[in-house]
């Protein structure tokens, strides 16, 4: 499967039609399926942790559901706000370890609290109606079950419901009574799209549950909270923070291109993920940022407000959703609809730029020769931002905005916007009109072989064209990388495209330590035989980045050899350390140069 760039729309729905009608081993997830396709072409969803410990909190389940239906609750305004947001989707987190385990709608299974009134299927239809979907929260976790001083589960009537001693506060009685539910929630509400799962329970392992809902709700998306779990559709990454820029939310996740990757995090940065009684200020730019992060690397956004007992959210919430509304618009083009640049799916390069700008590249799915530059963070003095340009000819650069022509100049493998003077405060969009990439080696004329590989990731997949294949070093280090030319040629430059299966830098998530496995030290040789290769041509630390990495060259040889001698995994974190794994590598032969002073 080649996922080069350009990929017309027409063969990417063939490429999506084909692998869904591939049955996926247990040990390799469905990386593209039909059912996917609504969530593939989302930016955005809107997580709603709501429930009977929302404040000011509810001991019964008809005094909340009482308080719910008095305050005037109405799933329309849910709706309306998340499409103020842009999001395609609405996750709802009622039955939730922190908010009672409460079940806003009619069950049979007792338990823990269900309504009389159906606010799940309420909120479905509501969705339905204006084109969005509804994914339900099921957490796999009972050891909240008496926080606040009251137990919130029954396991008395549960027991009697089975005819059998169940205790609902162990893991494989909780596991049984929420695998219950899953099967009831499946039959009663046709149009749910799918369950965002908290973890695994180790009883619907063991009785299939995921196979079940696979077997009878083939239609429904399956995601997985902070693991990659082959059988699930989305791997959600929760609240990472620590990056710089603190908007980089893609420097903390670890799942690679083209797994369906969603980052969900509170919209408040501060406070609890559920009302607690408060008004916490939104960090417009620390929230925009992610946005328009998160869209730069084919990431989704799952943005969690706090809706109070009535659903409504606070001002502070509201104000930023009509601001949002806007604001999205304006630029709503250069998100709807694309993938993230300098990845899979081509484009330019994002992250670091010239003084002190940072910002992405999108890329659109219809049309991969049209880009769009997000500068998320401006120069600290310059009116003008650079950025490598991956090979790509640049034919006209425009302000999103205004429609106006930007001059620019192309030389030396670096596309210059020039002129800039007119800075949005969280986001200045480029609209850049590219051509075919040039000056680059096919990858069908490049062989690769290395002093290592871990057995079924050979050096070849380095030049395959296909980023859904990688080499692995196997642990071995130092490690050598030689790409044949096949005659002797210029060679501009060398890029890389490590596999983006680890974050950027040494963090702590969740109990679980995690590091950069990209390329740190290098050599880098060339020669004519293949034999003699004398002292480096280049030398030095590469930058733990995602996206493409560079090195340039500028002579005239046929072997190229990279010599890695570590990454930036330290030795305390064996996950990572010594793991390194490179999708592609190109060579340029030649760089595009051009202007357009209009």
């Amino acid at each position: 499967m080649k996922l080069r760039r350009p990929l017309t729309a027409a063969v990417l729905a063939v490429i999506t039609l084909l692998a869904g009608t591939i049955v996926a081993s247990p040990a390799r997830a469905d990386l593209f399926h039909p059912r996917q396709t609504w969530l593939r072409n989302s930016a955005a969803g809107l997580f709603l942790h709501w429930g009977m410990r929302t404040s000011p909190g509810y001991a019964t389940c008809e005094a909340w559901e009482k308080a719910v239906t008095d305050g005037g609750w109405d799933p329309a305004y849910w709706v309306d706000e998340a499409r103020k947001l842009h999001a395609s989707y609405l996750v709802l987190a009622s039955f939730h370890s922190r908010l009672g385990y409460s079940r806003p709608w009619p069950s049979a299974i007792p338990g823990s609290c269900s309504t009389k009134r159906d606010f799940l299927g309420e909120l479905i239809k509501a969705a339905k109606d204006k084109g969005e979907h509804v994914i339900l929260y099921m957490t796999d976790d009972p050891q909240w079950h008496a926080e606040g001083g009251h137990e919130w589960l029954d396991s008395a009537a549960y027991s009697a419901y089975k005819g059998k001693t169940v205790d609902l506060t162990t893991r494989p009685g909780f596991g049984e009574f929420s695998y219950d539910n899953f099967v009831e929630i499946m039959k009663n509400y046709p149009d749910l799209a799918g369950f965002w799962i908290d973890n695994d329970n180790q009883y619907w392992e063991q009785n299939g549950l995921y196979e079940r809902i696979r077997a009878e709700r083939p239609d429904m998306l399956l995601s997985n909270n902070n693991e990659d779990t082959p059988i699930m559709d989305t791997v959600s990454n929760e609240q990472k923070t620590g990056m710089v820029p603190a908007y980089d939310y893609p420097a903390a996740v670890w799942t690679p291109m083209p797994r369906l990757t969603e980052a969900d995090f509170k919209l408040p940065s501060k406070g609890a993920w559920w009302f607690d009684g408060s008004n916490p200020p939104v960090d417009y730019r620390l929230t925009l940022g992610r946005y328009v992060a998160n869209a730069g690397s084919s990431i989704k956004n799952l943005m969690a407000e706090t809706a109070m007992v009535n659903g409504r959210f606070p001002s502070n919430q509201e104000a930023f959703n009509n601001f949002a509304e806007g604001w999205l618009d304006d630029i709503w083009e250069s998100i709807h609809l694309t993938e993230g640049g300098g990845y899979m799916y081509g484009g330019l390069q994002p992250g670091a730029w010239n003084d002190g700008a940072f910002g992405y590249v999108t890329v659109k799915k219809d049309d991969p020769q049209l880009e769009y530059v997000h500068v998320v963070t401006k120069p600290a003095t310059a009116t003008e931002v650079k950025l490598r340009d991956n090979g790509y000819k640049i034919v006209r650069v425009t302000d999103e905005r205004t429609g106006e022509r930007t001059p620019f100049e192309q030389s030396g493998g670096y596309l210059t916007i020039k002129g800039i003077t007119n800075w949005d405060q969280y986001d200045t969009v480029f609209r850049v009109q590219t051509a075919d990439r040039q000056g680059v080696y096919p990858s069908e004329s490049i062989t690769a072989t290395a002093t290592a590989a871990k057995a079924g990731f050979p050096a070849s997949n380095l030049t395959d064209g296909d980023y859904t294949t990688y080499w692995d070093a196997d642990g071995t280090f130092p490690v050598s990388i030689t790409l044949d030319l096949g005659d002797k040629n210029k060679a501009e430059y060398l890029a890389i495209n490590q596999r983006e299966w680890s974050p950027t830098h040494n963090r702590e998530t969740f109990g679980r330590k995690e590091d950069s496995a990209r390329i740190k030290d290098y050599k880098l040789y060339v020669s004519d035989d293949g034999v003699t290769w004398g002292e480096p041509l280049r030398a030095g630390v590469m930058e733990s980045a995602r996206a493409a990495r560079y090195i340039d060259l500028g002579v005239k040889t046929r072997y190229i050899k990279l010599e890695v001698d570590s990454t930036w995994a330290a030795p305390t974190v064996p996950a990572y350390y010594h793991k390194l794994r490179i999708d592609e590598m190109r060579v340029g032969w030649r760089t595009p140069v051009g202007h357009d002073n209009h």
